[in-house]
């Protein structure tokens, strides 16, 4: 279920009480006539299935509600209720496959925004992943991974598309760009630096590395990984499981592709820095295209299940 809080003008509250109760799998609503000052007017709170949701809310922004008002969205994570639990069956469809476009719009462009942070994280993860390869550790390579926060640009990417939003698309692939780009520098300092002290050296990155040596070596199975790794974070972004996303990040070689791109162009060793580089490639292309791909999937299940029970009710 989610909650809504809304801040509806005087002249428009009847309004937008009516559209609450016309649509299917809401219940418990409130008004609270001038309870609202800033901005002035009425407070509507009510609950609705997660699958009716999108509908409610894309109804709430043709009356403008979020221009002349406010909306506000949250995830009820327990409702004891008989009500809550009738409107939920009531509802067409399930919840789990329901898609909030406009939360989904929010989330990416949240995380999708070039930020100090976001590079901070995605350097910090490229620099662990320096160490991983050289010293052919496997743990610190997933470190790496899980610390990495570039699915939030791709994940961007794949909304825009589907959305048709090119300012959506432009943010996020000026943070993926300018991340990498970012990390890689930095990386490329933090390996002469170690070499330097002498925890680093080419012998290292030049020995079998048999936990390490697949950065280097892409093949079809890196983008068949990358291609269901796509598919499985978004699912995950759709369906409010963002537990999900650690397992999602972990099974990509992105940040330790770039890792091994930086430390091995420091050496000069530039076969495996061309290796890494087409294995971050194929990664970032095999999870924007599985991404894009599935919201359009799922965009057209939705609309097909929202047919079927606009038929099933005109009958």
């Amino acid at each position: 279920m989610l909650h809504l809080r809304l801040i509806s003008p005087a002249d428009r509250t009847d309004d937008v009480v009516r559209l609450i109760e016309r649509t299917v799998g809401t219940t418990h609503l409130v008004v609270l006539t001038g309870a609202a000052r800033n901005p002035a007017g009425d407070v509507v709170t009510c609950d609705v299935a997660r699958e009716a949701g999108d509908e409610l809310i894309g109804g709430l922004r043709e009356m403008e509600l979020d221009r002349t008002g406010s909306i506000a969205v949250e995830n009820i994570d327990l409702s004891l209720s008989k009500r809550a639990d009738k409107a939920e069956d009531e509802a067409p469809g399930e919840s789990a496959d329901a898609v909030l476009w406009e939360h989904l719009a929010d989330a990416t462009h949240e995380e999708s925004t070039l930020s100090v942070t976001y590079v901070a994280f995605l350097t910090l993860a490229t620099m662990i992943a320096a160490c991983g390869v050289v010293l052919d550790n496997a743990i610190l390579i997933v470190g790496a991974m899980a610390v990495g926060p570039e699915f939030g640009p791709l994940a961007g990417i794949c909304t825009a598309l589907v959305q048709r939003d090119p300012r959506l698309a432009w943010r996020s692939l000026n943070a993926l760009l300018v991340g990498f780009a970012v990390a890689l520098v930095v990386t490329v300092g933090f390996t002469y630096f170690m070499d330097a002290v002498g925890l680093f050296s080419a012998v290292k990155l030049d020995a079998e590395r048999p936990n390490t040596n697949f950065i280097y070596r892409p093949d079809a199975f890196s983008f068949v990984v990358a291609v269901l790794a796509g598919v499985a974070g978004t699912l995950s972004l759709t369906s409010a499981k963002s537990g999900a996303l650690v397992g999602v990040a972990i099974s990509v070689t992105t940040v330790p592709a770039a890792a091994n791109a930086a430390v091995a162009f420091a050496y000069g060793e530039y076969r495996q820095a061309w290796g890494s580089s087409e294995q971050l490639l194929l990664n970032l292309l095999g999870i924007v295209l599985a991404g894009t791909f599935t919201l359009v999937v799922q965009k057209w299940l939705w609309a097909q299940q929202r047919e079927r029970t606009a038929r099933t009710d005109r009958f």
